[in-house]
């Protein structure tokens, strides 16, 4: 093991250094933590979220025994380029992106948008992705309230951080957790990811609705999706409700369903350990067990 594979092992998602690589047009900033062995799990972000949106309880503990790499796609954060305003073309970018690092075979662990581009990488790429984790998303066609959740959070003057209400249920403990959540990612200080506002926020939106208006009556998507999938939502997602989460579980042909109770959009973040537990016995699993 070099000097270089030690330090990136030992690394956090607070002080892992922000690298870059080049192609097709574009200069893709991220981070890459855990050890050099094994099939690396690529996060997909959610909607307006960068490399720091991320819970370091998550990304830290995942990445413990496996590859973990997260990264700004086209246009968000650090990376260059423009943000497309169409779930395929953001997937587009992703699979360039996983292909410039030179992996052959990846885990997409896809949350809210994210969920989405993971769908279409998995449904295209079927060599690609060995296993998926689909985190408060919808399949094509699904329900989605975005514009309505975002208006409603951004209403609450007297919210610290608008993904409190945005992630979190009114619950005291809910919100305990949500507190708890932000001030997580705020633990690094220097060389800290850049919000690009409505440059990313308006395709990202469009890309979103768009993906959920767009009828898939034959579930095309998901039923091409041969890979093990497992599928996790907060009981109470406003944003994304857990019926998509039913939906995709009844037509993705390998498929786990999890629940998480009293929890909202951000169910990943409030029940951070057992969601990494999950998400590790999945990963663990032989493919005809998993």
């Amino acid at each position: 093991m070099t000097v270089r594979d030690i330090a990136r092992q030992d690394a956090t998602l607070e002080t892992a250094p922000t690298r870059y690589i080049e192609g097709h047009g574009i200069r893709f900033a991220y981070r890459r933590l855990g050890p050099s062995n094994g099939t690396p799990l690529v996060l997909l972000q959610h909607f307006s979220g960068n490399i720091d949106a991320w819970d370091p309880a998550v990304v830290n503990a995942l990445a413990a025994d496996r590859p973990v790499i997260a990264f700004d796609n086209a246009g968000v954060g650090r990376s260059t380029g423009q943000t497309p305003d169409n779930v395929e073309g953001m997937a587009r970018d992703a699979v360039d992106f996983i292909h410039l690092l030179g992996l052959s075979e990846v885990d997409l662990l896809g949350f809210s948008l994210g969920g989405c581009v993971a769908q279409q990488i998995a449904a295209e790429h079927g060599q690609l992705v060995r296993k998926l984790i689909l985190v408060g998303t919808a399949p094509k066609g699904g329900e989605q309230h975005l514009l309505a959740v975002l208006q409603e959070a951004f209403s609450q003057n007297d919210a610290p951080d608008p993904r409190l209400p945005l992630f979190f249920t009114k619950s005291s403990s809910s919100q305990s957790s949500g507190l708890a959540f932000l001030r997580r990612t705020k633990m690094r200080q220097d060389d800290r990811d850049t919000d690009n506002g409505s440059a990313v926020t308006d395709p990202q939106a469009k890309a979103l609705i768009t993906w959920c208006a767009t009828p898939d009556p034959e579930h095309a998507i998901l039923r091409a999706i041969r890979q093990p999938a497992l599928v996790i939502s907060g009981s109470h997602d406003t944003m994304l409700p857990a019926n998509n989460a039913y939906a995709m579980f009844k037509d993705l042909p390998h498929a786990q369903l999890v629940l998480y109770p009293d929890s909202g959009h951000g169910a990943l973040f409030q029940h951070h350990e057992t969601f990494v537990s999950h998400v590790r016995t999945f990963l663990e699993a032989s493919p005809a067990a998993a």
